[in-house]
């Protein structure tokens, strides 16, 4: 009796095939990566008004994308303005000696955007983003920031995600509504 395996039919071989049939499927069902956003040519460059986690996490989403960006707001063609970010905590939670135990930390962003004219394509919108943050009285301080740092960059992210998939919405709703013109 021998104890060498013997390939089972199929396996990679079948599999590669079909796993490319896939891949190669996903941009015609409208799949897109997140945070992409399609700018109409009569709206770009990109210019992001902002500063702070939100704005370097949006440049960060659309890095690799097809969004042409500007450091100029005279050269934009759409300016997204990030209007206010709001940074959070109080406290949820506190043991027998009144040590904080929880915290639940808020992250709010306010923005609106706009064509290079100044008119308003979307509307002030804000974005509240709120994370549980377990305390551990024994761990110093130093530790504690550097962990709520982490969640609010994470925060931030998330909320960069929101910022452009509202974008992404309105866009494709002013599309919709110059096409439907259009055929009028």
């Amino acid at each position: 009796m021998s104890s060498a395996r013997r390939p089972r039919p199929g396996g990679w071989r079948t599999a590669l095939p079909v796993l490319l049939l896939l891949v190669g499927l996903l941009p015609g069902c409208g799949f897109q990566l997140r945070g992409a956003v399609d700018i109409p040519s009569d709206l770009t460059p990109l210019y992001i008004q902002s500063g702070g986690l939100i704005g370097d996490a949006i440049e960060a989403r659309l890095q690799g994308s097809d969004v042409q960006l500007t450091n100029r707001p005279t050269d934009a063609g759409l300016v997204l303005r990030i209007l206010s970010q709001r940074r959070r905590s109080r406290v949820v939670a506190v043991d027998r000696r009144g040590k904080a135990l929880a915290y639940v930390l808020t992250y709010r962003v306010s923005f609106d955007a706009q064509d290079g004219t100044g008119k308003t394509l979307v509307e002030r919108q804000e974005v509240s983003l709120d994370r549980t943050f377990d305390d551990n009285p024994d761990v110093s301080v130093l530790g504690k920031d550097l962990e709520s740092d982490i969640i609010y960059q994470d925060m931030a992210d998330d909320a960069a995600d929101q910022v452009l998939l509202r974008l992404r919405a309105a866009l494709a709703q002013r599309e919709d509504s110059a096409g439907a013109q259009e055929r009028s």
